[in-house]
């Protein structure tokens, strides 16, 4: 029971975590210090997709599984079986890549805007 535990909140925390990765940098609009956090999971995105590192949670969910007695994860890891080919279809993951990372570009550039907005002085309007 408790490795079952163990790989279901892994696989909980991923999803948090790809979340996260997408719209982070739209959070640190309102909660400015979560930019830096926003940075590290963005680097780490990016990290593993161009080495083709395997997340640590992977390899967590895949062990807990695995010592509960279930399943593993197959081989390709996390996304491929939770992600691709069922929120989209898998012919588009480059595609989905794109999407996220125009995301967090959008969202920096906002938080950029926001906070040189709030750095300068308040205008003056006229009634």
């Amino acid at each position: 029971m408790t490795y079952h535990l163990i790989g279901q909140a892994a696989m909980v925390v991923h999803f948090l975590f790809l979340a996260f990765m997408a719209v982070g940098g739209f959070l640190a609009w309102r909660w400015p210090r979560l930019i830096w956090a926003h940075l590290a999971v963005a680097a780490w995105g990016v990290l593993s997709v161009i080495t083709g590192m395997e997340c640590p949670l992977t390899v967590v969910e895949d062990w807990g599984r695995r010592n509960a007695g279930e399943q593993g994860l197959p081989p390709s890891g996390f996304i491929d079986h939770y992600i691709e080919g069922v929120v989209y279809p898998e012919e588009h993951t480059n595609l989905a890549r794109l999407a996220v990372a125009a995301l967090v570009i959008v969202s920096w550039a906002g938080f950029l805007r926001l906070r040189a907005r709030a750095g300068s002085p308040p205008r003056i309007t006229r009634e």
